[in-house]
């Protein structure tokens, strides 16, 4: 939502519950709290992009709920299509981290153009939603070298399906932001998952 690897990386994963939602055969009404949220750079010392800071609460963040966000970063090139994601999710069975498959563009999944996934998800022309528009933080490609900040901000989380496997468990979920074979920046979540399903 800040800095362009964030937002990239964050609508990646926010397009794989999205695609969730179509995901007819096995899916399941879902809510849920989400917990111990950490995340930390894992990219290479000279990735252009880096995330700075990233604050989420309450802990745990009920789905549906209310939700407070803030986050710094920056780049240091400009980010323009085609920016490739590399998305890995794990999740932790038995003490063993297994990487889940890619699955209707659910899981561990490449996504060839980071900038398009964008595009669907807010169509070019359309304002950027709040509070980015009101802070002036882009949401389409390109974007320019320079430092992005998101100050506490308040987000509303509506109640969604999600496929029966992201159920009760802890997860990581590392998203890897590229182009032209080069790598830009590289984020790494962890949380668990408790719901009611």
């Amino acid at each position: 939502m800040k800095n362009c690897i964030a937002a990239v990386i964050t609508l990646c994963i926010v397009m794989q519950v999205n695609g969730a939602l179509d995901f007819e055969k096995t899916r399941t009404a879902y809510s849920a709290k989400i917990f111990g949220f950490s995340w930390e750079n894992c990219g290479k010392p000279d990735d252009p992009a880096v995330l700075k800071t990233l604050a989420l609460s309450p802990d745990p963040i009920t789905v549906p709920g209310d939700l407070t966000a803030s986050a710094s970063g920056n780049t240091t090139v400009e980010l323009a299509a085609p920016l490739a994601v590399n998305v890995t999710l794990e999740k932790e069975v038995a003490g063993f981290w297994v990487k889940i498959p890619c699955l209707d563009e659910i899981g561990s999944c490449h996504y060839t153009d980071g900038c398009d996934l964008l595009n669907q998800l807010i169509p070019p022309g359309q304002d950027c939603p709040e509070p980015l528009h009101t802070y002036g933080i882009p949401c389409h490609c390109p974007f320019k070298a320079g430092v992005y900040t998101l100050p506490e901000s308040d987000f509303y989380l509506p109640d969604i399906d999600l496929p029966y496997w992201l159920t009760n468990g802890h997860y990581r979920v590392q998203g890897v932001l590229g182009a032209m074979e080069k790598e830009l920046g590289c984020l790494k979540i962890t949380f668990s998952v408790h719901s009611n399903y």
